[in-house]
């Protein structure tokens, strides 16, 4: 197996992750055809997941960056920290927004296939056990202190 001609081409999935959030946040730029809308409950869901799915990458990244390279991983660490307080907003601004009144999404035991399998608040607990067990209360409530090393 050849090893990739450029740089980015190590982690194809993760580069197509990106350009998805950057085509999407370009698609809600307010534009003549297309007025701003304000956050929705669905969409919010969305973007918790794709949080969480990445605030798991930046920890399985500082576990194995520590070792070899401890001032690395702390700050991978850090950003672990900081991403789960983003993830933590979200999931509040999710509870925040109001329900469609006509839709069943706020009452899953009305959907024809029954209640979803993980929800925004099952996904944020189960994330948040992983946190608990490796950030301290102080560590959360802690200002952002990091800075460049260049």
């Amino acid at each position: 197996m050849l090893p990739p001609s450029r740089p980015d081409d190590t982690h194809p999935y993760l580069r197509a992750a990106s350009a998805g959030v950057r085509h999407h946040t370009r698609a809600l730029a307010p534009s003549d055809t297309n007025p701003p809308r304000p956050a929705d409950r669905v969409h919010l869901d969305v973007l918790h997941a794709h949080l969480t799915v990445l605030h798991q990458l930046l920890d399985r990244l500082a576990e194995t960056t520590r070792p070899p390279h401890p001032a690395a991983g702390r700050h991978l660490a850090t950003a672990h920290t900081r991403l789960w307080q983003a993830t933590s907003e979200v999931h509040s601004a999710f509870h925040l927004l109001p329900c469609d009144g006509e839709s069943t999404a706020c009452r899953p035991e009305q959907l024809p296939e029954g209640p979803p399998v993980l929800t925004i608040c099952q996904r944020h607990l189960a994330a948040g056990h992983v946190v608990r067990r490796k950030t301290t209360p102080s560590d959360l409530a802690a200002p952002h202190t990091t800075a460049c090393t260049r």
